[in-house]
C-alpha cells in the first residue's frame, strides 16, 4: 500500500499525466531501478523509471496509431499481471567477453479496452541492474487480426537536464554523420543509440533490441526533454504491418553512474534470443587486408580497366602479404561483373556469381588456401535488393565450395532509395534502409548465408540491435561514419568522432571501422586527424571480430614498428573493461585475448592534450608482464608532421601498477601485456 500511494503522489507531481493510478511495478534484482505503470482518468497508459528513488524517465505514454483501425491509446484497464525472475550465464561464440550474465526481473501487465472492441495487448518489462527493456506483446484476437501501425506512441520523458550525443535521422547519408553534442532540449530527430549524461552525472542510453519484422525506431524531440518514437517509414502507408499475434522489438534504456557502465553493459545482447543456428565454429575471428583503401585513394578502381584493383595478379600480391604477416583474410571489391558504368544506386547489372575476365576466382581461392589464407567475398547491391535476393543463394553456395566463409555486403544509395521489386506487377518501390522490409531482408541474408557457412559483414546496413546473439554469423557491420571519410570526407572525421563512437554506436554492437591507416594521409594528400599511435589503439577501442589492416602494404613497410602491433593484436576476447573515459572526450579499454593470457589496452583522445592514469588492476595477481607500449611521442599532435611522432618502448609491470599515459590531441596509446614466465 505504501508503494501504491508513493506512485500516485509521484504521478500527480509530474506534469502532463495527472490523476493517475499506479497499477503495476517491477524492480531490478539489486532493487535500485524501479519501473511503475499508471493508468490515468482517460484510461491512458504510462510508465516511469526510477533509480535510487529518483526519476530517470518521467511519466511516458504508450500506445499505437493504426491506419486500419482507431488508435490503441485510451480507455484501457488492467486485466492481469504476472512476474518472474531470471538468472543465467551464457557463453558467446565470439565477442567482447566470453561469458555474459543475464539477470532480470520481468513484469507482464495485460491491458484491455473497456469498450465494445475490447482489443488487448500486454506490456512486458525486463528490469536489469543496468537498465530496462520493454516491448508490446499483441495477442491474436478477432477485433485486431492485423495491425497497420502508422506510429508507436512510445515516449521517453527524460527527467533530468542532460547533454545528448546524437546523429540525425531521415537524412540522405544514412548513419554516416559526425555526432552532435548538444543539450537534450536541442535534439531534432535522432537515430539510436542516443547517449545522455545528466547534469548530476547519471548516464543513459536509449536504443532498441531484437529488431525483427519491424521498422527501426528513431527518436523525435517533443516539448522540453521528451523523446517519442518515430518509426522508419516503408513504401506503403503504414510503417509496420503485422498480423496478430506479434511483439515489437525491445525498447531499451541503459543506465549507469559512469560511462563505463554503458560500455560494459550486455543489456542489448541479453534481450535477444539465444543462438538459432547451432554450431558456428566455422567462423574464425580474424584480421584481413585488401584493396579497399587504394580504391578510396583513387589509386585503383572498382571498375575494370587500366586501374582495376581486382585483378588476379594484384590479389595474389595481397594473399602473399597476408600469409607473410599472419592475416587470415583478403577482401577484394570489384571482382564481379557489374561495376562498369554508373553502379551507384543502380545495381541491376551486378552478377554475384560471375567474375570479371581479369579475376580468376577459383584459382585465387585455391592459391589462398595453399597459403593458409581465405578470400573474403564482396556483394555490393547498389540498392537493387530484390535483384540481389534472386542471386544470393547461388552466390553463397559458390563461395561455400571455394572456402570463402565471410562476405562483406553493401547497400550504397541515398536513404529511402532501396529498390524493392513488387512480386505481383514487377514495379519498383522505394524503401528506407531501416524500414520493415529491409529488417526482413537482412535476416533473409544472414539465414541464407548460414546455410552455406558464410558470415556477414554488412555495410550501409540496418542498425545493430544485438541480433548477433541469435545469428552469430552476423559478425560485424558499418552503420556509422567510417575510416573512408578520412580519405575524401569534407570534413574528414574529427578526433572526437571515434571517441564518441565508443559511447554511442559501439553500444549497439561490433563495427567494421577499418583502422590501421599508418600513412595518416587520404586522397590528394588530405591529412587524417590522428596520430600514429591512435591508429593502433583503434583496434582495441572499436570492437569487431574482424578487423582490417586497411592501409597499403608499402605503407606498413615504411612504419614497421607500428605494424608490429597490428600483427600482434587479438580480435576475440575473454574480458573487456573501460578502465578510464568520459563520453566524447577520451576512452581507454582493456581486453583479454580469448583463450590466451595476453591483455591489450587501447586509449584514444579528443583534440585536447591530457594525461590519463591507466590502472592495471585487471591483471592476474602474482604475475609479471612485459608491457609493449606504442605511444604518442613528445610534441605529437593530430595535425601536420607531428602526427607521426611515435615511440615504442617496453617495461615490466604487475597488477596494481599504473601506466601514466600522455595522450596528444587526437592521439592515443596501444599496449600489449605479455605474461613473463620468470
Amino acid at each position: 500500500m505504501k508503494t501504491l500511494k508513493f506512485g500516485i503522489l509521484l504521478a500527480l507531481a509530474l506534469p502532463g499525466f495527472v490523476h493517475a493510478e499506479q497499477v503495476a511495478q517491477a524492480a531490478s534484482p539489486d532493487g535500485r531501478i524501479v519501473v511503475q505503470l499508471d493508468l490515468n482518468g482517460e484510461g491512458r497508459l504510462a510508465y516511469r523509471v526510477l533509480r535510487d528513488g529518483k526519476p530517470v524517465i518521467s511519466d511516458s505514454r504508450l500506445g499505437f496509431i493504426l491506419r486500419n483501425d482507431r488508435q490503441l491509446l485510451r480507455n484501457l484497464k488492467i486485466d492481469g499481471q504476472s512476474s518472474r525472475s531470471f538468472d543465467e550465464t551464457w557463453e558467446q561464440p565470439w565477442g567482447e567477453r566470453r561469458f555474459v550474465r543475464n539477470r532480470y526481473n520481468e513484469l507482464r501487465a495485460d491491458f484491455a479496452e473497456k469498450d465494445r472492441d475490447q482489443r488487448r495487448f500486454s506490456m512486458v518489462f525486463r528490469v536489469f541492474d543496468d537498465g530496462v527493456g520493454f516491448r508490446y506483446d499483441v495477442p491474436k484476437q478477432p477485433n485486431l487480426a492485423e495491425a497497420q501501425i502508422v506510429q508507436e506512441l512510445t515516449e521517453f520523458a527524460v527527467a533530468r537536464p542532460s547533454t545528448a550525443w546524437w546523429i540525425p535521422a531521415y537524412q540522405w547519408n544514412r548513419e554516416e554523420y559526425l555526432y552532435n553534442r548538444t543539450a537534450l532540449s536541442q535534439v531534432g530527430v535522432a537515430q539510436t543509440p542516443i547517449t545522455l549524461r545528466a547534469d548530476d552525472g547519471l548516464h543513459v542510453t536509449v536504443h532498441e533490441a531484437a529488431l525483427v519484422d519491424y521498422a527501426g525506431m528513431n527518436l523525435a524531440k517533443g516539448k522540453g526533454q521528451l523523446l517519442h518514437a518515430s518509426l522508419t517509414p516503408g513504401s506503403g502507408a503504414a510503417a509496420v504491418v503485422r498480423s496478430t499475434p506479434f511483439h515489437t522489438p525491445w525498447r531499451t534504456i541503459q543506465i549507469g553512474d559512469r560511462a563505463a557502465d554503458l560500455v560494459e553493459s550486455s543489456l542489448i545482447l541479453n534481450l535477444n534470443e539465444p543462438n538459432a543456428l547451432g554450431d558456428t565454429s566455422w567462423f574464425k575471428p580474424h584480421k584481413y587486408v585488401g584493396v579497399w583503401w587504394s580504391l578510396h585513394l583513387d589509386k585503383e578502381t572498382w571498375a575494370t580497366g587500366p586501374k582495376h584493383g581486382a585483378t588476379t595478379a594484384n590479389t595474389k600480391r595481397y594473399i602473399d602479404f597476408a600469409a607473410a604477416n599472419g592475416f587470415r583474410g583478403v577482401l577484394v571489391e570489384g571482382w564481379n561483373v557489374g561495376w562498369d558504368g554508373d553502379w551507384f544506386a543502380n545495381g541491376w547489372d551486378f552478377d554475384f556469381r560471375k567474375a570479371t575476365n581479369d579475376y580468376d576466382l577459383r584459382g585465387l581461392a585455391a592459391y589462398a588456401k595453399a597459403k593458409g589464407v581465405h578470400l573474403i567475398g564482396h556483394h555490393e547491391t547498389g540498392c537493387a535488393v530484390s535483384h540481389y535476393e534472386r542471386q544470393m543463394d547461388d552466390a553463397f553456395a559458390l563461395f561455400d565450395t571455394l572456402g570463402i566463409d565471410a562476405v562483406k555486403t553493401g547497400y550504397v544509395c541515398d536513404a529511402g532509395q532501396i529498390e524493392r521489386q513488387d512480386v505481383a506487377n514487377g514495379s519498383v518501390l522505394r524503401e528506407w534502409h531501416e524500414g520493415q522490409w529491409m529488417s526482413n531482408h537482412h535476416l533473409r541474408v544472414v539465414r541464407d548465408a548460414a546455410k552455406h557457412r558464410v558470415a556477414i559483414n554488412a555495410h550501409e546496413p540496418i542498425k545493430d540491435t544485438g541480433l548477433r546473439r541469435t545469428y552469430p554469423n552476423w559478425v560485424s557491420r558499418e552503420g556509422a561514419r567510417g575510416q573512408e571519410f578520412n580519405a575524401w570526407g569534407d570534413p574528414p572525421n574529427t578526433p572526437e568522432h571515434e571517441v564518441t563512437l565508443v559511447y554511442t554506436r559501439m553500444l549497439a554492437g561490433p563495427m567494421d571501422y577499418t583502422p590501421g591507416v599508418v600513412s595518416l594521409t587520404g586522397k590528394n594528400g588530405q591529412e587524417i586527424g590522428s596520430t600514429l599511435a591512435r591508429q593502433l589503439a583503434l583496434y582495441v577501442a572499436l570492437y569487431s571480430p574482424i578487423q582490417m589492416a586497411a592501409d597499403l602494404p608499402e605503407h606498413y613497410a615504411q612504419h614497421s614498428e607500428a605494424f608490429r602491433f597490428i600483427k600482434d593484436v587479438a580480435v576475440d576476447w575473454d574480458e573487456s573493461h573501460l578502465i578510464a573515459g568520459e563520453v566524447g572526450e577520451y576512452a581507454a579499454i582493456a581486453r583479454k585475448q580469448r583463450g590466451g593470457a595476453d591483455w591489450f589496452i587501447g586509449a584514444i583522445n579528443d583534440r585536447h592534450v591530457r594525461s590519463v592514469p591507466l590502472k592495471l588492476d585487471f591483471l592476474d595477481a602474482g604475475t609479471r608482464y612485459r608491457a609493449e607500449i606504442y605511444r604518442d611521442g613528445e610534441g605529437a599532435d593530430w595535425k601536420g608532421a607531428a602526427r607521426f611522432r611515435f615511440v615504442r618502448e617496453e617495461r615490466t609491470v604487475v597488477r596494481g601498477d599504473v601506466l601514466d599515459a600522455w595522450l596528444a590531441g587526437g592521439g592515443g596509446i596501444a599496449v600489449r601485456l605479455v605474461p613473463l614466465t620468470r
